[in-house]
């Protein structure tokens, strides 16, 4: 939360140093959530973006033995360059970091039989409580993408613009514990065992995901 009081004091403090040099402040939609940018004029071929933007989404996937139900919680704040080639073209090349709070939190789902089948050994969903997993990635991350729309051109009217990239998010640290096990000492020792190496299994799925894809759309509108 606190980091999000502070970036919309980056925003609005932006917004208003950045009134008279014409800058164009606009929503978007797309990958990394709901969000804003604040687009600053530098020079006629070049403009400084700061912007967040915030995804909340539920999937389903798995590792080797386990299925999960995921929940990706995006939350990403960028500083970003964007270089027009021609003057008289919206067309950019955009570069810039951007501090990325990905985070995936997933829970096990257990089997038919409403069991668990890991490294081999067979346990009961009532006596080994919950098995959960975490990702987490790099809180810096770089940026390169390409893209259409001018937010802060001086013409009257609607803009629309629109973001193609990658967010370099890097190989995500997993986690996979259990909480509440009943089965006794011995059993859950060796859950905790199997577990450590199932995260091996679940850490190289979540290698995958060290390129985050972005695609946003925006709108603004100039008085």
């Amino acid at each position: 939360m606190k980091k999000t009081l502070a970036a919309f004091g980056v925003l609005t403090g932006l917004m208003t140093a950045g009134a008279a040099a014409h800058a164009g402040v606009f929503g978007e939609i797309g990958t990394t959530g709901a969000g804003a940018h604040v687009d600053i004029p530098l020079r006629p071929d070049l403009s400084a973006r700061v912007g967040m933007g915030q995804l909340s989404y539920s999937y389903k996937g798995g590792a080797r033995d386990l299925d999960f139900d995921f929940r990706l919680h995006g939350k990403t704040y960028d500083v970003l360059l964007d270089w027009y080639p021609s003057k008289d073209s919206s067309f950019h090349l955009t570069t810039g970091l951007a501090y990325n709070g990905n985070t995936i939190s997933g829970r096990a789902r257990s089997n038919a039989a409403g069991g668990y089948t890991i490294q081999g050994n067979t346990y009961q969903a009532g006596s080994v409580g919950s098995i959960d997993s975490r990702m987490d990635f790099n809180k810096i991350a770089p940026y390169l993408g390409i893209g259409w729309g001018r937010p802060s051109e001086t013409d009257k009217g609607w803009r629309f613009s629109t973001d193609v990239g990658v967010l370099f998010q890097g190989r995500p640290k997993t986690s996979l514990t259990s909480s509440g096990c009943s089965a006794g000492t011995v059993a859950c020792n060796q859950l905790a065992a199997d577990l450590a190496r199932e995260n091996g299994a679940l850490g190289h799925e979540a290698g995958k995901l060290k390129l985050y894809p972005v695609l946003r759309i925006g709108i603004s509108y100039k008085f």
